[in-house]
């Protein structure tokens, strides 16, 4: 149908779709948001944060590592963005409704959680201490659970909002030697599924980002130097058809789709952001 037109008609009536269909604008996607985005300050973290600031979302970093925090809050600020930094521990609920209540303090409202603090360990269920099982199990699952919950208030206050996990390709298949990593992924593919059913009605979306192996500080300590260490990443690029390890970017730009409103009518979802990995 449209191949019938002429061609000056047919780039006319495709801008105008586009436009109908709320295509995406480099300047508007996330005009007027506020967003609160856990371990931000290194990492998909950073990434998200940029990526944000350069849509034109407001951004609130929540860590522990206030300098890092700081540290991303001034490159936001130098793209011309608005930003600000709250030391937060996501494992500790009174952390987290502060992160909560000063993000609403200095920027009006809260629109848009992006959970993206978390914990690695490599181990069987053998080789973990306790100890580390709930270190990871606390900061995985509980983290996402308590950052949810006080956003929650906040997003009925606006009418609706938005929650991003960021969880893993290993919440939805699993791996040698990563079993309170697989555990703990597998459940916050699961709570996004539960939280999106709960909150639907109230114009609250969420959705879970599920990466495979990104390139980032956590990731670059698997893979030392050595000819060993070397031989290990080759061995686990190979593994993915795309050819290469994820990039923050990669994240963060899936992060602004589900930020956004071109994703109204997307919830619940759990993504594989892997490089083909999962389509074996």
């Amino acid at each position: 149908m449209l191949e019938s037109r002429p061609r000056a008609q047919r780039k006319s009536f495709a801008a105008a779709s586009l436009l109908d269909a709320g295509a995406p604008n480099s300047v508007t996607r996330l005009s007027g948001k506020v967003a609160l985005i856990s371990g931000g300050g290194t990492g998909i973290g950073r990434a998200i944060a940029l990526a944000f600031a350069r849509e034109g979302a407001s951004v609130a970093l929540a860590g522990r590592r206030l300098e890092k925090l700081r540290a991303v809050t001034g490159e936001v600020k130098k793209l011309g963005g608005k930003a600000s930094a709250v030391e937060c521990d996501v494992t500790r609920a009174k952390d987290v409704e502060r992160a909560v209540r000063e993000t609403v303090k200095q920027f009006g409202r809260l629109n848009v959680l992006v959970n993206n603090a978390g914990a690695l360990h490599v181990s069987t269920v053998e080789s973990i201490t306790e100890e580390e099982w709930d270190r990871v199990m606390t900061v995985n699952v509980k983290g996402p659970f308590l950052m949810s919950r006080a956003a929650l208030k906040e997003f009925r206050k606006c009418g609706g909002g938005a929650i991003v996990n960021i969880g893993s390709v290993l919440g939805l298949v699993a791996m040698k030697d990563r079993a309170a990593y697989c555990a703990s992924k597998g459940g916050v593919t699961l709570l996004t599924k539960a939280m999106a059913l709960d909150h639907a009605h109230e114009n609250i979306r969420v959705n879970c980002i599920c990466p495979s192996i990104v390139e980032t500080e956590l990731v670059k300590g698997l893979f030392d130097k050595s000819d060993q260490g070397q031989a290990l990443r080759k061995t686990r690029i190979a593994t993915i058809p795309l050819g290469r390890f994820g990039r923050p970017a990669d994240v963060a730009e899936m992060a602004v789709f589900l930020a956004s409103e071109e994703s109204s009518w997307l919830t619940g979802a759990a993504i594989p952001l892997d490089g083909g990995l999962t389509a074996y």
